[in-house]
């Protein structure tokens, strides 16, 4: 547990991304199986990079770390103000 310490911020925040796309997605109507394989295929992925990939990309935490919470960052930016015209929409 003590080598995975550096990316457990990542971890937690991976989640909250998840859910931002998993609402910008119905939001948009997407067909919600072919979303849930996609999700699933992508976790299937990330988890395969993250198993064998680990102990190569340790001495790249840091920046591992602040490209992913720029990338979460900016994709919460971009889900709030996507949703800005619906929301101006209820209050008319």
């Amino acid at each position: 547990m003590g080598e995975l310490k550096p990316f457990l911020i990542l971890l937690v925040f991976g989640n909250i991304e998840n859910l931002i796309l998993a609402a910008q997605g119905v939001a948009a109507s997407v067909n919600p199986v072919g979303l849930s394989m996609l999700s699933l295929l992508a976790v299937i992925l990330w988890l395969s990079v993250g198993t064998f990939g680990t102990k190569m990309a340790m001495k790249y935490a840091r920046y591992i770390n602040f490209i992913g919470g720029l990338a979460i960052f900016i994709l919460g930016v971009q889900a709030m103000l996507e949703s800005i015209p619906g929301i101006l929409a209820f209050f008319h």
